[in-house]
């Protein structure tokens, strides 16, 4: 068994579909947190839902970044060492594609720290920290697409990719429309 996580070809497979499926749940994650800043809700669906199940995929999501991160620095393929991890742009192998991933990984790295302790920060802050999320999103995406050996090449991966920037897309501008609306049941 314990061969298995030790075969390159296995560690290749596994750091393709974590980095797949966390541009998936990542997506999600960031399309929930959109929606649960809306104060919007109904009794089939309330806030609290969007808010609890933003919070479980985030969780997930994080989770499995641990495990993509896993398999790219074991990997030994490619040269990715623990310090590119959390330092970008100063490894050997991609230092553009990999820092841009460590940056997004950086940024969650941030806003899970700061969301532990919401309690002691001003909503304020934690919610201006949190925002980064957002940056942190598009850098995982950017980063898929000069490095992921599927984003771009396969009709699945592009389409992946093509989808998780339209649900995002379409959660902003959702966002950004009822805005209005919510101004005016706030005042």
């Amino acid at each position: 068994m314990l061969e298995t996580f030790t075969d390159e070809k296995f560690l290749w497979y596994l750091m393709r579909g974590t980095g797949v499926t966390l541009m998936l749940l990542f997506t999600l994650s960031t399309a929930l947190g959109i929606f649960s800043t809306a104060r919007a809700g109904n009794r089939f669906w309330p806030r609290f839902a969007t808010q609890a199940l933003h919070r479980n995929v985030s969780l997930i999501s994080v989770a499995l970044l641990v495990a993509h991160i896993l398999t790219a620095v074991t990997h030994s393929f490619v040269d990715i060492r623990w310090i590119d991890v959390l330092v970008p742009f100063v490894g050997p192998y991609e230092p553009l594609w990999v820092g841009l991933g460590t940056l997004a990984t950086d940024s969650v790295i941030v806003v899970v720290a700061t969301s532990l302790v919401r309690e002691r920060l001003s909503h304020r802050a934690w919610r201006a920290i949190h925002l980064t999320s957002y940056a942190a999103w598009a850098l995982g995406v950017v980063h898929g697409i000069g490095l992921g050996t599927d984003a771009t090449t396969t009709p699945w991966g592009l389409g992946s990719t093509v989808v998780s920037i339209g649900i995002v897309a379409a959660s902003v501008v959702v966002r950004f429309a009822t805005l209005s609306n919510e101004r005016k049941y706030a005042a």
